[in-house]
């Protein structure tokens, strides 16, 4: 048997890689569709070098989330069938195989294929690492280590830009196909790694596979104690919420969208769709069109643009170290509102100081339909690096940390990738109509993303509940109590953040040593500013 290893950070480490393959697909398409290797030899039309047309690239840019949104709804099932550890494996897989059509590219329908597979896999990665990583961590660490796969994103974008970057230098098309070829070796480090980490426990309590559940949570929380106060609360939670969770028979998808689930299933897809709807992933898949409108050129477009992927990195640090203390809902409004902010600042400036520089765009570039100088090009460029300082420590991992926090054991695994090809059908849609936007609409593309910043904050504050610090059996209390009936309980907005009494004792701090045989199932208080919620 493969010796397993139980620390959960380097459990993260190596589940994360699966949002590391996301983030190595953006900066591949970012920092190639303007280099002129790309652009001559995927060209469209009568006029060498120009490249696909707007809509045919933003098809060729959209087709991975296209993939992806097909992957995460397939998930759920992959996920409950084979567990949580080889549906990540089975994705890593799938990624190795898109790679190699895609680097073997002969035409924009071979390439659009290997995106659509490769998306298959970010699918099925992006939405079952987080439920993964959420049902093998400490509640006190669970903010941090799922937020962690956005910090993978993060990395694997900067990582293949400058990759990207490098390659751009040489002569023909391997420019780009020496990039999109190294994209395998991730995947394939995140396919040996998995197999030294151990499976869900819950997933393996689903299974009725008890001694096995028993072990990863002595592996992973008791730091090998079989006889952790912390290992047997855990395992006890597990088994009550699992046999009252059972009791419902039914686990597919149209549960979710039952009286006693809607709530959670609208809130886990509406934080997907806001965290596309902010404009982020356009800045990362067309930052280049945007830098060209303030009248960079050549390497100083790559390099300027770079710059803003080191900032993606560096600013998701703050929220690994304080989102679980902060909590999920302030550090949701604290971004949308920030973002709103520099969206609109540029939005003003481009209407203000722009001038349309005729159907050829900037440079050549006919998405960059904006031509601003002086310092009004200095200022979108610092809003542009200032919208994603923003987003990095905000939206960023929260999207990924709070969907898994909703959902009872039985239908997390479905419910994530529901939520998850709502990202993914954003997302495609997004990249598809964007291009057009910046040559038609111009300008007031940023407007369109600054109101829903404005409308994300609105529904967060008063329909999103805290989550943070609570173990999962006990987020579930938020929404039902332990007979399964409905309730409306504290209204979100009153809802704290703070670590509940179940939680401190994950250390074995808070209790004093017992025999895992003397603890049994306990209630627990719902999170909320009032000892109690109302049936």
């Amino acid at each position: 048997m493969v010796k397993q290893f139980g620390n959960v950070y380097f459990i993260s480490a190596i589940a994360i890689i699966g949002g590391g393959l996301f983030g190595f697909d953006i900066s591949s398409m970012s920092a190639i569709i303007a280099t002129p290797n790309y652009l001559n030899y995927f060209n469209q039309g009568p006029i060498p070098g120009r490249g696909p047309r707007s809509d045919v690239q933003g098809g060729i840019t959209a087709s991975m989330a296209g993939g992806s949104w097909l992957g995460a709804l397939c998930s759920g099932f992959i996920s409950d069938r084979f567990g949580r550890k080889s549906a990540i494996m089975i994705g890593s897989v799938i990624w190795i195989i898109g790679s190699i059509i895609i680097s073997a590219s002969q035409n924009i329908a071979m390439l659009i294929v290997g995106r659509i597979i490769n998306g298959f896999c970010v699918g099925i990665c992006s939405a079952q690492v987080p439920v993964y990583i959420s049902e093998i961590a400490p509640p006190s660490k669970r903010g941090r280590l799922v937020g962690m796969q956005q910090w993978a994103i993060t990395w694997g974008i900067m990582i293949m830009f400058y990759i990207s970057y490098g390659c751009s230098f040489i002569k023909g098309t391997a420019s780009f196909r020496v990039p999109w070829a190294l994209q395998m070796i991730p995947a394939i480090i995140l396919f040996i790694g998995m197999m030294f980490l151990p499976e869900s426990p819950r997933w393996l309590a689903t299974k009725d596979r008890w001694e096995d559940c028993e072990r990863v949570l002595v592996l992973t929380h008791g730091k090998g104690d079989p006889h952790s106060p912390w290992v047997a609360r855990e395992y006890n939670e597990i088994k009550q919420w699992l046999e009252i969770e059972r009791q419902a028979k039914h686990i597919s998808y149209l549960e979710l969208l039952k009286p006693r689930y809607i709530n959670r299933t609208h809130i886990g897809l509406f934080t997907q769709i806001w965290s596309q709807l902010t404009g982020m992933n356009v800045m990362m898949y067309y930052i280049t069109y945007v830098f060209a409108m303030a009248g960079l050129t050549g390497d100083q477009l790559l390099i300027s643009s770079s710059i803003q992927y080191v900032i993606n990195v560096v600013m998701t640090v703050p929220a690994l170290i304080w989102v679980d203390r902060i909590g999920r809902r302030p550090t949701l409004m604290v971004g949308s509102i920030l973002m709103m902010t520099w969206l609109f600042a540029n939005a003003g400036i481009l209407a203000v100081y722009g001038t349309y520089p005729g159907p050829d765009g900037v440079g050549g570039i006919k998405e960059a339909s904006t031509e601003v100088s002086g310092a009004a090009s200095k200022a979108v460029i610092a809003c542009s690096y200032l919208f994603v300082a923003s987003f990095a420590p905000t939206w960023g991992p929260v999207s990924w940390i709070y969907p898994p926090e909703l959902f009872p054991n039985h239908l997390r695994g479905k419910a994530v990738a529901l939520a998850t090809s709502g990202n993914w059908a954003f997302n495609f849609a997004l990249g598809y109509f964007v291009p057009p936007a910046f040559v038609s609409i111009r300008w007031k593309t940023y407007i369109i993303f600054g109101v829903f910043c404005a409308a994300m904050t609105i529904h967060v504050f008063f329909m999103f509940p805290e989550t943070a610090g609570k173990p999962l059996e006990e987020v579930n209390e938020m929404f039902e109590d332990p007979n399964g009936i409905r309730y409306i309980g504290t209204p979100a907005w009153k809802t704290k953040n703070f670590t509940s009494q179940v939680a401190r004792m994950e250390d074995n701090k808070d209790i004093p040593e017992k025999r895992s045989d003397e603890f049994s199932p306990v209630r627990h208080e719902s999170v909320a500013t009032e000892p109690k919620s109302q049936v």
